[in-house]
């Protein structure tokens, strides 16, 4: 039987049975059923362990963001920044992983998958900005490959973000802010054939504090209908994004060192790129005696122009090295679960599902550019890729101080690959298994211990998988890659709340990758790096001294090591981050949120013989109700003007009049400085 006939059966096989959820001692259980989740769950209550959470819509408005992927600093331990143009995904540090634009972090919208597979840019390249940050309700995380219901790219964690079903009021926003921002925002869920109807368009104007100006013009929308409630009904949606923009990509520090550019600066001033998006997906839900189930499918057509350039005249002394890298896909997938409560002696949940995806890009390119105008084709290949999972997760109460939960998933891969250099042409599959299993102890004291064990995976590009010569020229034989690389993660962990008004978390973890092998989308190579072990320590504290007040912090610190023979450190592997965090929901009219962020060192090369500095960043907003349903505010977006760098690289490039082998050098992206935007909220 076909993978896609097999999905299929599987869904129409779920459709019968559910599950009731069980309470586990005081310690609320939601993870038994993740359709019933309770919106008014506080973030301390939210998690299960100590590498689990939830945050709320109110939490997410409190706190200050220059960027739609900052959303994901909600993970403990997670920092967001950005190594280019605003149209670019985030650069995401995670537990002792420089992530790149979303490799080994899944992340998903209502359901529907973010990572791209066989991206041109990067493996799991996670772009959030087709995202409305105003109309997200509720996200959750969870760090480690601990969960049977999360597949590809999750080695790290995984989080998921969750649209509102209705607003309160429709609102209308209009931010503007220096170096040319602006933004409009008009929003609103109207009741429609007896459900409602969420419609949000979002346009974005903006020039950027760079001496090249970066000229974006980014607009967003959505309709989602949604019927019924979280256990009964079905939700329709439709969502578009397109933007443009001009990039000022990393640069080197001689160049700033020597007077030839500014800290603001460019080298190539023809950098940018514009991508669109447009997504329709339903969700269908509904309960039976006893019992819910659910049913997803998506599907999605993305378009990606990206020119970059960070060697400058090191490969092409006479017409530069900028390159574009292009991706023109079409993906469709179908999810399917089921959940019950098995009648045994003790309560046991069961949770069956099934996820297929199947990319089809045609075709996802690499090709080297003078001024965005194409001078010569690296690589054009034609891919097809198709995978299955297929997961159980049942969870076991066997007293009122003791669960335990195990967990089974087997994903099948296949990758079909119509190179334009035909030795580099292929098909391959692959399988891999990655068994589960956690135990929950407590609460004591209110106090509750983890340990999660379990095995996760992530694919490797497609193009790598079936590459055997160097595209570049045509002749140099290269390794394929392994197309699913093994993860294998343990967590120790405490949660408690013996402390009024608080909740600390503590988590010692490991994990091993059996190769950092990855194809690099920048040159059209495999760059095989040997296995990786990753170990560290996450703390975080979560307090609420007063109904109107609530401060968190977090510190997270690892140690990254390499197995390779010239030297055994990770690039960019930043060993400790920091944040800390204040906010005040609206209290007679006024609201708030502060935020420090820190960036440890990192190692720039295997041998640590050169090394990022720290960065340090503080936001803040304020926001006052003027009259009823007009509230203005005020975001500060680096506070105190720091001057430190959202990355830094170390790499060989050539400026012109530098020998021709080029020099080694740190190459940077800096924070951008202190901005003020102004808005103005009108509910309607």
């Amino acid at each position: 039987m076909s993978i896609a006939r097999r999905i299929f059966v599987v869904a129409a096989t779920f459709l019968c049975g559910g599950i009731t959820v069980a309470e586990a001692g005081g310690v609320p259980t939601v993870q038994l059923d993740p359709l019933v989740v309770t919106a008014a769950l506080p973030l301390q209550d939210a998690a299960l362990s100590a590498t689990q959470g939830y945050v709320t819509a109110g939490q997410l408005a409190q706190r200050p963001i220059e960027r739609t992927g900052e959303l994901l600093e909600f993970v403990p331990g997670m920092i967001v920044t950005q190594h280019s143009g605003e149209g670019k995904a985030n650069q995401y540090f995670l537990r002792g992983f420089n992530l790149d634009h979303g490799t080994d972090f899944a992340t998903t919208v209502d359901g529907m998958p973010v990572n791209m597979r066989t991206h041109a840019h990067g493996q799991g390249y996670s772009d959030l900005n087709f995202v409305i940050p105003e109309l997200i309700g509720s996200l959750d995380y969870r760090k480690g490959p601990y969960y049977a219901d999360v597949g590809d790219f999750s080695a790290a964690g995984s989080a998921d973000l969750h649209y509102v079903d209705q607003l309160p009021r429709p609102i209308a926003k209009y931010s503007v802010g220096q170096d040319g921002y602006n933004r409009m925002l008009v929003a609103g869920s109207p009741r429609v054939a007896g459900g409602t109807l969420l419609l949000g368009l979002d346009g974005t104007l903006y020039q950027g504090p760079y001496v090249l100006g970066a000229n974006e013009k980014k607009l967003a929308g959505i309709a989602r209908f949604n019927h019924g409630n979280e256990t009964d009904g079905y939700t329709l949606a439709l969502e578009g994004y397109r933007n443009q923009w001009t990039s000022t990509d990393q640069i080197p520090q001689r160049a700033i060192a020597d007077g030839q550019i500014s800290r603001y600066g460019n080298i190539d001033p023809t950098d940018g790129g514009r991508t669109h998006r447009i997504s329709a997906d339903f969700d269908w839900r509904g309960s039976t005696r006893g019992g819910h189930w659910q049913v997803q499918g998506y599907a999605l057509a993305y378009r990606l122009h990206l020119f970059s350039d960070f060697t400058y005249y090191l490969r092409d002394p006479v017409d530069g090295d900028q390159f574009e890298q292009f991706d023109n896909r079409r993906v469709y997938g179908l999810n399917a679960r089921r959940y019950w409560l098995l009648p045994l002696p003790i309560p046991v949940d069961l949770e069956i599902g099934s996820q297929f995806r199947y990319d089809d890009i045609l075709p996802v390119g690499l090709y080297d550019t003078k001024a965005r105008a194409q001078l010569k084709t690296v690589s054009q290949d034609k891919v097809r890729e198709l995978s299955e999972g297929i997961y159980l997760s049942s969870t076991q109460k066997w007293s009122h101080v003791f669960r335990s939960v195990v967990g089974m998933r087997v994903d099948a891969y296949r990758f079909l690959v119509d190179a334009n250099l035909p030795a580099n042409s292929g098909t391959r599959t692959a399988t891999i298994s990655s068994p589960k299993a956690s135990l929950i102890f407590g609460p004591w004291d209110k106090t509750g211990y983890f340990i999660n064990f379990g095995y996760g995976f992530h694919s490797n590009d497609a193009r790598g998988v079936t590459l055997t010569v160097d595209p570049n020229d045509g002749v140099t034989p290269q390794a394929g890659v392994t197309p699913l690389v093994k993860a294998r993660g343990i967590d120790l962990g405490v949660v408690s709340a013996i402390v009024p008004h608080t909740k600390l978390t503590l988590t010692l973890w490991q994990l091993e990758l059996g190769s950092e092998l990855v194809y690099s989308g920048d040159d059209g190579t495999s760059q095989p790096s040997g296995a990786s072990h990753r170990r560290g320590v996450e703390v975080s504290a979560y307090y609420t001294p007063r109904p109107w007040l609530a401060l968190d912090a977090d510190y997270a610190a690892s140690r990254a090591r390499l197995e390779s023979p010239v030297g055994n450190r990770i690039p960019n592997a930043v060993e400790n981050v920091f944040s800390l965090g204040l906010s005040v929901p609206e209290t007679r009219g006024w609201s708030g949120g502060l935020r420090v962020r820190h960036l440890g060192p990192a190692p720039l090369i295997e041998d640590n013989s050169a090394r990022s500095k720290t960065t340090t960043v503080v936001n803040a907003q304020a926001g006052y109700r003027i009259l009823k349903g007009l509230t203005a505010g005020v975001e500060i977006i680096n506070v105190f003007n720091s001057r430190d760098n959202d990355i830094t690289y170390y790499y060989t490039s050539r400026l012109p009049g530098e020998p021709a082998a080029g020099v080694d050098d740190y190459h940077l992206h800096p924070v951008e400085p202190r901005m003020l935007r102004l808005s103005l909220t009108a509910e309607l």
